[in-house]
């Protein structure tokens, strides 16, 4: 039986595989069961992930149907969405089409008109930041700038003993930096500015720097001085610029014969000295004079007689000497002694000397002058005499090539010489050997000897000295500027000068310190004044605030590159380095009132020079100095919006003493209080924001102090958040006017808010189980209350165009179904 029911089996199972085989419609699957259950497999996971899903999309809807949200409407908007980057114009329709032609040209028109718009707001924003960018980088490279002492290359000459630069003379705190020189001179500057200020008759600036001079008792320092008030003792020529009245024939004249005055008295006291101290030798008698002075002064220096002296003696000495050293000592009349009783030796040299004597410009005329030269190259060019040379020399103006080494064996009698022979007259019938001019002196001074002829480092106020009498100061100034112990002279030798308009500055403020400009005469050199005063200052600034602002009201009707007044630039600068804003600005007292500073001395309205550095101070993000500066400036719109932004980042901040938001709410009160006394007010949007901020501070404290009602009441007097369903929009319409600086906490104050209506509603379920019946359904009515106070400030949260801190949402959906 079984036999047989199993072979009708395999009877049945072949006819089939037969009759499948004849189906040629169907494709043959061959698969083993394990290949089967793979699929069947397969086909249930797909199953099963496309149920999941579509349980997901049920939960989500069912989770913000909840809420309010229609999710189905979501979803058909945000597949609207283009993902389009950029304004692309719409497609044309079909000419046949009017109306939507017309409209898709319009739509097309605003498009444009939006993308241009955008293009071009971009490229303005683009040229302010590079244009912000180059002031900033100006700023900075004045900076560097003004830290570097030396000028061109010297600054890189390392076999000189390195001098210490400005940034590592800074002294202890409290110190001044100003050593008992430079403190002697602030005096003086001082009492000159106090002068001015009080609108008194100038002083003469070279007399209070002398006047240092003589209470240093330096010698050296004393006879610079002395040399500085006789070369700037000259008529100035009326011209717009200084340049003009510098290169006038009149001025460059004045300044030669100031110049040889300085060197002749000087010698003349160094003759007096010397015949004071050898009396026995020098056998000083007669009648008191130059004559007898050099007779005796030649006892010493010329003891006995000299080869190849010519023209005979006079009282025993040689003539061509005695009217040489008449000459050197300036004295015209007792050469003219001298030549009198010489003359039957001397030819026509008496008639020569008499017409040069009475010469008002120590010149003669040209017919003579040409008689003295042809005599002196035919006879004398090769004398023996040094004196007689030296005088024809001298007389005539020629021969500039000989530099009497013999006779003028210091540098000053050589300078003495050789501005002796300076001419100014376009003389053509001179020869070039018989022609020097200033410039060509100054040339062979400053270039062809320079400093290393001179020894300048080792005799520096001697190299000051030769540059200064041949008119080059603004070269002499950069020079003694270099040497440390004598910058403070060089300086203030610098602020004569420019008192008395007799120097030449630098038309850039970037400039080195001695620069030459194109289309200057060749040996005109520009001093950068700004940078020398300011590096000068650099040393002190930090510790002696009030003298530096006495310096920098020098450069009072100074301008920088972009227009702007160096003084007021140099006083922000300083009060923002110094941090001496009471003292140099002022202060504001409780009352209101302001307490004058240092600054109200130099300008009778001070709102321009404190409102500039409080810009300053903003620029560099000092916002409380800005504040307080703003205040003094009476600018209450910078003050309120800068307290904004300084309280906007506290306000949620746990207040601790001696912390940032403490001390910045007890000046945010003491500025809203003085504001309510004196009845001042902001712009209305700063202000609003101002004491909305100062609310939400005091929600905070209160919040953060466990006093929850007390914050509570203080959030449902602000009205800021809604805490019902019915004020939701009124409360999202509201939030479209708020500022940034109340919007950057809007997470904070819903979180708090949502902490503060969950921790009543714990408070209300556990007070909830014994009560009676009557004041269970008051507190049944609470807590629906709380509820939906709680749905109303996720709605807002979500309804608002805002996007707040990353879990925000997150915990505040988590509390409200945690009390749900």
């Amino acid at each position: 039986m079984d036999g047989e029911g199993f072979g009708e089996l395999l009877q049945q199972a072949e006819q089939l595989a037969a009759e499948t085989e004849a189906i040629s419609e169907l494709p043959h699957v061959e698969r083993n069961l394990q290949e089967i259950q793979q699929a069947g497999e397969r086909l249930r996971s797909r199953t099963l992930t496309r149920t999941s899903q579509e349980t997901a999309d049920v939960k989500a809807s069912i989770l913000l149907g909840s809420r309010g949200l229609d999710i189905f409407h979501i979803s058909q908007r945000l597949e609207s969405l283009s993902a389009a980057t950029t304004f692309e114009p719409l497609e044309p329709v079909k000419d046949t089409d009017i109306q939507g032609f017309l409209k898709n040209e319009r739509d097309n028109a605003l498009l444009s008109a939006i993308e241009e718009s955008r293009r071009r707001t971009f490229l303005l924003a683009e040229e302010y930041h590079r244009e912000s960018m180059l002031v900033q980088w100006e700023q900075v490279k004045q900076r560097v700038l003004h830290t570097l002492l030396a000028a061109g290359e010297d600054a890189l000459d390392f076999s000189q003993e390195a001098e210490p630069s400005f940034v590592s003379e800074v002294g202890a705190p409290g110190r001044s930096a100003l050593d008992n020189v430079e403190m002697a001179y602030a005096r003086q500057i001082y009492a000159f500015n106090e002068k001015i200020v009080s609108g008194h008759l100038h002083p003469n600036l070279g007399d209070l720097c002398a006047s240092v001079a003589e209470s240093l008792d330096d010698k050296n320092v004393m006879d610079m001085w002395t040399m500085v008030k006789q070369m700037t003792d000259v008529l100035l020529v009326p011209a717009k610029e200084t340049l003009k009245s510098r290169i006038a024939v009149e001025m460059e004249m004045g300044f030669v014969r100031q110049a040889l005055q300085f060197l002749e008295n000087s010698y003349k006291t160094y003759t007096m000295v010397t015949v004071s101290g050898n009396l026995y030798q020098a056998q000083l008698g007669g009648v008191p004079g130059t004559y007898q002075l050099v007779h005796s002064f030649l006892n010493i220096k010329l003891p006995g007689p000299m080869p190849g002296m010519q023209d005979g003696e006079v009282e025993g000495h040689p003539v061509w000497a005695l009217v040489y050293y008449c000459l050197r000592c300036g004295d015209l009349s007792a050469a003219m002694q001298v030549v009198n009783r010489a003359q039957h030796q001397l030819g026509e040299f008496k008639n020569w000397f008499q017409e040069y004597m009475n010469s008002p410009d120590r010149r003669l005329a040209p017919t003579t002058e040409n008689k003295l030269r042809l005599h002196y190259r035919r006879v004398l060019r090769n004398s023996a005499d040094p004196y007689k040379r030296a005088v024809y020399c001298l007389i005539g103006k020629c021969d500039i090539a000989d530099n009497h080494g013999e006779v003028a064996d210091k540098t000053e009698d050589y300078l003495w010489l050789k501005l002796n022979q300076v001419c100014f007259e376009d003389d053509t019938s001179s020869s070039p050997q018989d022609r020097l001019t200033l410039p060509q002196l100054q040339k062979q001074l400053l270039e062809d000897y320079g400093e290393s002829h001179f020894a300048a480092n080792q005799q520096p106020l001697l190299y000051f000295q030769v540059l200064f009498l041949t008119a080059q100061f603004e070269a002499a100034v950069a020079f003694l500027f270099r040497v440390e112990r004598l910058r403070s002279h060089a300086v203030h030798v610098a602020l004569v000068l420019y008192e008395l308009r007799l120097l030449l500055k630098s038309s850039g403020q970037s400039a080195q310190l001695l620069s030459q400009v194109p289309g200057d005469p060749p040996m005109i050199r520009r001093l950068n004044f700004i940078r020398l005063l300011m590096l000068y200052t650099r040393k002190f600034e930090s510790t002696d605030p009030r003298e530096a602002l006495q310096y920098f009201y020098f450069l009072r009707n100074e301008k920088d590159s972009q227009g702007e007044s160096m003084f007021l630039r140099c006083v922000s600068e300083l009060v923002i380095e110094s941090r001496e804003f009471d003292m140099l600005l002022g202060r504001l007292e409780k009352d209101g009132s302001r307490k004058p500073g240092v600054i109200d001395k130099f300008a009778g309205d001070t709102t321009a020079i404190i409102s500039k550095v409080a810009l300053e101070a903003e620029n560099k993000g000092l916002f409380e100095e800005a504040v307080k500066l703003y205040e003094l400036a009476k600018n209450p719109d910078k003050v309120l919006e800068l307290m904004n932004k300084l309280l906007s980042p506290v306000i949620s901040q746990v207040s601790a003493p001696q912390s940032n938001k403490e001390r910045l709410k007890n000046m945010a009160l003491g500025i809203a209080e003085r504001y309510r006394t004196h009845g001042i007010a902001g712009e209305k949007s700063v202000d609003s924001t101002f004491y909305l901020l100062l609310d939400l501070i005091t929600f905070f404290d209160e919040y953060h102090a466990g006093h929850i009602d007390r914050a509570y009441d203080v959030m449902e007097r602000l009205k800021l958040v809604p805490l019902s369903q019915d004020s939701v929009e009124a409360r999202v319409a509201a939030f479209r006017n708020f500022s940034d600086e109340v919007r950057h906490n809007l997470s904070e104050v819903l979180l708090a808010t949502m902490n503060i209506l969950f921790t009543q509603y714990k408070r209300l379920k556990g007070a909830g189980a014994a009560t009676p019946g009557r004041l269970q359904r008051s507190m049944e009515d609470r807590d629906s209350e709380l509820r939906s106070q709680a749905r109303a400030l996720i709605t807002f949260a979500g309804m608002i165009p805002y996007r707040m801190a990353g879990d925000t949402n997150a915990r505040l959906v988590q509390m409200e179904v945690l009390m749900n």
